[in-house]
């Protein structure tokens, strides 16, 4: 294995740690919530997340994105043999099915719906963003180029501005047209759809992480979220390259 590679594994293998420290995290702050600490005359345990609020938004509409990250990173998987991509395909799927199945239990644990109908996917994203504290804009300043509240118009616009088509229920998720074609393609040509794909993914993935990382409460869950922003960020340098590497470049 190349040091790349074995890079590439160490980062996988100590984010599933912090992954897994994030669960049992917002286990015991749930559990802390609903009383389950044997003083019960302690202060009125803080709320947990509403229907509507951003932190559930999040979750729900994450996990979704993930799951589509996980079915397109199996499929590569089976249709090259190139173990660059393939070592890529597994750790995105490790690590989105590992995020996955913590915003879900976060769901559970909240005692909330995993799907919300009549919620269009990110609305989260529209509404509530006014009267954040200082606090909650910690370590935010200067993401990626954000000082401030500079870009938070832009986010604000994404929930109501996308149209679902074909599958592609929220911005950079790939359509069933295109998955059967990824499905239909091998070697070098897979490679690339697959990367150009998954960069678009990658994309929307990092807006909806700065999304949460700016508008959920919950601690736990806006670490995960800014976490997220820098991952898939480094993941998505790294498919330029390998674009490039093939003669081809993100789509947009």
């Amino acid at each position: 294995m190349t040091a790349a590679g074995r890079d590439r594994r160490l980062r996988w293998v100590t984010g599933s740690a912090v992954g897994l420290a994030l669960l049992f995290a917002g286990v015991a702050t749930v559990a802390s919530a609903r009383g389950g600490g044997a003083d019960h005359t302690a202060a009125p345990a803080p709320r947990t997340p509403a229907m509507d609020s951003a932190d559930a938004g999040f979750a729900r509409d994450m996990a979704i994105h993930h799951q589509q990250a996980v079915e397109m990173s199996f499929i590569v998987r089976d249709r090259t043999q190139n173990e660059e991509v393939r070592r890529l395909a597994y750790d995105i799927a490790n690590t989105q099915a590992n995020q996955r199945g913590m915003m879900l239990g976060w769901l559970d644990l909240w005692e909330l719906p995993k799907t919300a109908a009549g919620q269009e996917p990110m609305a989260w994203m529209t509404a509530g963003h006014e009267g954040h504290t200082s606090e909650d804009m910690d370590g935010m300043d200067g993401m990626d180029g954000m000082d401030g509240m500079d870009g938070m118009d832009g986010m604000a616009g994404m929930g109501s501005g996308y149209q679902a088509h074909d599958g592609s229920l929220m911005p950079g998720m790939a359509t069933k047209t295109e998955l059967r074609r990824l499905n239909g393609l091998s070697g070098r040509k897979a490679e690339i759809l697959y990367l150009q794909l998954m960069t678009d993914h990658h994309k929307g993935g990092v807006d909806m992480a700065r999304g949460c990382a700016r508008l959920c409460t919950v601690k736990v869950e806006k670490l995960l979220a800014r976490g997220m922003v820098e991952a898939q960020q480094s993941e998505l340098d790294m498919m330029a390259r390998m674009l490039a590497a093939r003669g081809a470049k993100p789509r947009t």
